[in-house]
């Protein structure tokens, strides 16, 4: 090991695969948040304020999603779904895969946010003759935005660094690419230590953009981690 020759110019030529692979993870990171935060919404406000009997079906969502791994998720959807007809490509499976996982963790912050929510706003708005969904739109969405956008962007960061388990289904994101590289040069040092770089990179850029985002939407304080 004390011998060994770093030797990052066998690299570099295949530093433009990397980086198509870094955009593919923070595409498939922000499809399945926008479908997750989708989901997270219509759960969060049937469980505020829907009917009772909808309570159920809705946890037993969250507790089946948020207490099975992911990677065992996305293998049933890519392996056993096509037993009952039902193929997928390794895109799709995981991207429906991470959609549904945040949806359900996704359900459990915004419910949290949502009982925030001040009890004189909602009384105002009831006598304005507002509607349930004006109630959702006008007052509880703007009232709560601001709390829940620091766990939102949190969990949009730990998405994003969990798109690496998509190489075991042989999608070609970043950690995807990297092994297709390694097979070739069989440079691992040099490999993976550019990739980690790359994820800092895309991490760090992440979350200036989200701190920017919510000090300028919502004046929360810009941090970046």
């Amino acid at each position: 090991m004390l011998d060994y020759t770093f030797q990052y110019g066998q690299i570099w030529p295949y530093l433009p695969r990397l980086i198509d692979g870094a955009y593919l993870a923070l595409e498939i990171a922000f499809l399945s948040f926008c479908g997750g935060l989708l989901i997270g919404t219509a759960n969060a406000s049937l469980l505020s304020f829907g009917p009772k009997w909808v309570a159920k079906p809705i946890q037993a969502f969250v507790v089946f999603f948020t207490n099975t791994p992911q990677l065992v998720q996305i293998y049933f959807l890519y392996f056993a779904l096509p037993d009952a007809g039902v193929l997928l490509s390794s895109y799709a499976a995981v991207l429906i895969g991470m959609t549904l996982n945040a949806g359900a963790y996704l359900t459990e912050i915004q419910r949290a946010g949502f009982s925030t929510r001040r009890q004189s706003e909602m009384e105002a708005a009831i006598v304005l003759g507002f509607s349930r969904w004006q109630q959702i739109r006008y007052v509880i969405l703007p009232h709560i935005a601001r709390v829940l956008f620091p766990p939102l962007s949190n969990h949009y960061i730990i998405m994003t660094l969990g798109t690496s388990m998509a190489a075991i289904f042989g999608v070609e994101e970043l950690t995807g690419q990297a092994l297709n590289i390694n097979s070739i040069t069989f440079r691992s040092l040099e490999i993976f230590s550019v990739v980690a770089g790359l994820y800092i990179a895309i991490t760090l850029l992440a979350s200036l953009a989200l701190g920017l985002l919510g000090s300028v939407l919502f004046r929360t304080k810009l941090r970046v981690i």
